[in-house]
């Protein structure tokens, strides 16, 4: 017998997961996601241990195990920030207003430069 197919419905998301699923708080979590992400970049380039990051930065060996395992929950967005600009000095966090044109041409609202 052949298995019958399933209709899947096609759905747009917004561009920030955590808004789908109508989190309260989605657009920080979206902003945290953003910047642990540009963290695990550096760390990939760099090829560095969770160890010799902290060696190098002065954070917690744990600290970048939690970012690298995206769990976020502990960590404030001033705490995330401080964690990149300890990796990259240079680096640049941009917060773009939101305007109803804006959202029309964006996907995202928050560039994380690096």
């Amino acid at each position: 017998m052949k298995k019958q197919e399933e209709k899947l419905e096609v759905i747009r998301g917004s561009g920030n997961i955590y808004k789908d699923f109508n989190y309260p708080d989605a657009e920080i979590r979206q902003l945290k996601a953003k910047v642990a992400a540009a963290i695990i970049r550096i760390l990939d380039h760099r090829q560095w241990s969770v160890r010799q990051t902290a060696k190098e930065t002065g954070f917690q060996a744990a600290d970048f195990s939690r970012v690298r395992n995206a769990d976020l929950k502990r960590f404030t967005l001033d705490r995330l920030a401080r964690m990149l600009e300890s990796l990259n000095p240079k680096v640049r966090l941009d917060l773009v207003p939101v305007t109803r044109r804006s959202r029309r041409r964006a996907r995202t609202d928050t560039q994380v430069s690096v």
